[in-house]
């Protein structure tokens, strides 16, 4: 596979950039991205401590995030080894890269590291809708470094964002319905309920008696007969038929 031009003019605009930077830029580029990973890590880890406390589902999610994100990591992987990109940094003339480039064979498109990035972060909304505005931020950020450092094109960085965050997400999805099962299984046993947690405990139905007068209106008391109204206690009915 070749590189798109305009891919290429852009990543020569990127690097040339990069490479006037001052050398703590270039070394904060270069650990960033597996930085970043480390933050999606702990914050999995997180994730599943929080839900031991929710429901079954919010658990399974929490479980399969990192299954999702390998499973993007595969089809990138696939897909690199099909399509055989050659690297920018070897590929482009006068190529500015921070970094050491890959060696022959490690190719190009799509960026696996994007992938990932974006996969995890993808499960993470997913699971946790809060955090979303730290970590699809920090995923574009993770992305974008791969071209800064100048071991990928943009065009393999965007792919491989895409990628991540669309087959994460419905792989974690799909799958969910399958593992939420399991989590109430799991749970039940006692190793399982200190594993997973005990979730979101079953709120007992408040008795007729307990909820006054009007539950009781609502629920109906089970020894009253309902009968026919007592017509003599209505004044003025007069209970003889008329004479004629």
């Amino acid at each position: 596979m070749r590189a798109p031009e305009f891919s290429a003019d852009l990543y020569r605009e990127i690097t040339e950039f990069a490479h006037g930077t001052p050398s703590w830029v270039h070394s904060f580029a270069e650990v960033g991205t597996d930085a970043g990973l480390l933050v999606f890590a702990v914050l999995f880890v997180v994730g599943w401590w929080r839900a031991r406390g929710g429901d079954a589902r919010a658990m399974g999610l929490a479980l399969l995030a990192p299954v999702a994100v390998v499973a993007a990591y595969l089809v990138s992987e696939v897909s690199k080894s099909v399509l055989q990109e050659e690297r920018p940094c070897r590929a482009v003339a006068g190529a500015m890269n921070i970094v050491a480039c890959p060696a022959p064979g490690d190719w190009s498109f799509p960026s696996n590291h994007a992938t990932i990035a974006a996969a995890s972060a993808a499960v993470i909304v997913v699971a946790w809708r809060a955090m979303a505005w730290l970590v699809l931020p920090l995923a574009a950020v993770m992305a974008f470094s791969r071209v800064f450092v100048g071991v990928h094109y943009p065009h393999d960085v965007a792919a491989g964002f895409v990628l991540g965050v669309v087959v994460a997400p419905l792989v974690a999805v799909l799958l969910v319905r399958a593992v939420a099962p399991l989590v109430v299984a799991v749970r039940r046993v006692a190793a399982g309920a200190v594993l997973l947690g005990a979730g979101v405990p079953v709120e007992a139905v408040p008795s007729p008696a307990a909820a006054g007068p009007a539950g009781r209106m609502l629920a109906g008391d089970a020894g009253t007969a309902v009968t026919r109204p007592d017509l003599a206690a209505i004044p003025g009915r007069d209970l003889e038929p008329p004479h004629r």
